[in-house]
């Protein structure tokens, strides 16, 4: 399997400016094809091929007004086409009907006021680490690296991202073999939960940090700040990267606590069940920011993708499923259940905890899940 290791970078205020340069002449390649593309469209020529745009690219190079393309590594400016054509081919999957998941709209032109900026080294482009455990890029030089961790082995390609905080990654594709765990006996489902971020079948709860919350007024002061800059300022631009720093320590938090939270629940157990969430219908109403700060979605990948890694069972149970209204003892379905109703009584004498009750039921259904994929006959109903 695929796997990304991401690391801080550190390049000089030179090799800062190389930086700069690739990023644009990156942008620059990518909205000349879209450029290209929109204009066969609308005048009703044929569809502009790949090969076409990396001849015109070629062209480019030779002219006066873009010698400066020359300046950067051409593995970066090919693989900007790469990215275009990439989002050509989700868009026509989404009109045919071919794609599933998130609807994507068609290619948009880049800016040089996006608050990420990226460009992507593949083999040819010969990037290396150095003996001395700096990282040499092409045309831009030796790159200090802070490293936390070996790679597991050769990078199939490098991406260069500079954030909005104004910090620098590199971001390594690399190829590593699954590692199976230890084999344990316990099977959990997972209810997924903004007062208590997760309440385990088992009895465990995980505590929400509530990252964002915490952080509400030191990133209330440094929007204030940023606000009553003259816009196009020098301590505009400055305020704004304060306000960037805030959120991304924010993110960062968030993340951090993530993974261990997801590696902790993924060795304790040989199957994970959660619920399938429409986070993005969730963050539309009056508790988005709670919903966007809780972070359900990166949690959930986290677990599948640890699933894989580790030799664990994962599955997502419908979201249809009424998981708080049955009750997990005999069965019977009840009516909805407010969000201000955290215990109920089954017409069969149960007192159930919401969030407890749940997670049993999302254990079952994904149990039964399982059971069907394998072609046994199981049923929920009462």
């Amino acid at each position: 399997m695929q796997l990304r290791y991401n690391f801080r970078v550190y390049p000089t205020p030179g090799q800062q400016v190389a930086l700069a340069r690739a990023f644009g002449c990156a942008r620059v390649v990518y909205n000349d094809a879209l450029t290209a593309r929109e204009t066969a469209r609308r005048e009703g020529s044929p569809y502009v091929t790949d090969a076409e745009l990396s001849k015109a690219l070629t062209e480019a190079k030779k002219a006066p007004e873009r010698a400066w393309l020359s300046d950067v590594s051409s593995v970066v400016l090919q693989q900007a086409l790469a990215d275009l054509n990439t989002a050509y081919r989700n868009f026509f999957a989404v009109i045919t009907g071919k794609r599933k998941g998130t609807r994507v709209g068609p290619p948009r032109y880049r800016s040089r006021r996006d608050n990420r900026q990226a460009i992507r080294f593949t083999k040819n482009a010969r990037f290396t680490v150095t003996a001395g455990g700096k990282l040499r890029l092409p045309k831009v030089g030796d790159v200090k690296v802070a490293w936390s961790r070996e790679l597991p082995s050769e990078p199939s390609s490098l991406t260069i991202v500079k954030d909005a905080a104004g910090r620098y990654f590199a971001s390594f594709v690399v190829q590593v073999a699954a590692e199976p765990l230890p084999v344990v006996g316990s099977e959990v489902g997972i209810d997924l939960g903004l007062s208590t971020f997760a309440v385990l079948s088992n009895g465990k709860t995980i505590a929400s940090p509530r990252f964002l919350r915490q952080a509400e007024r030191r990133l209330r002061k440094a929007q204030q700040t940023l606000s009553r800059k003259e816009k196009g300022s020098r301590n505009r631009a400055k305020a704004r990267v304060r306000v960037a720093k805030a959120h991304a320590r924010v993110a960062d938090m968030r993340r951090d606590w993530a993974h261990k939270q997801s590696t902790t629940v993924i060795r304790e157990n040989q199957a994970v069940f959660v619920e399938d969430l429409c986070v993005k219908g969730l963050a539309r109403g009056r508790l988005a920011k709670s919903v966007h700060d809780a972070g359900w979605g990166m949690f959930v990948r986290m677990l599948k993708g640890k699933a894989v890694r580790y030799g664990r069972a994962f599955s997502k149970v419908d979201r249809w499923f009424p998981s708080t209204r049955m009750c997990s003892v005999c069965g019977v379905v009840g009516e909805n259940k407010p969000l201000h109703v955290r215990t109920w009584t089954c017409t069969c004498g149960t007192v159930h905890d919401r969030d407890l009750n749940a997670a049993i039921n999302i254990l079952a259904a994904g149990r039964a899940e399982s059971l069907n994929a394998c072609g046994g006959a199981v049923s929920l109903s009462a």
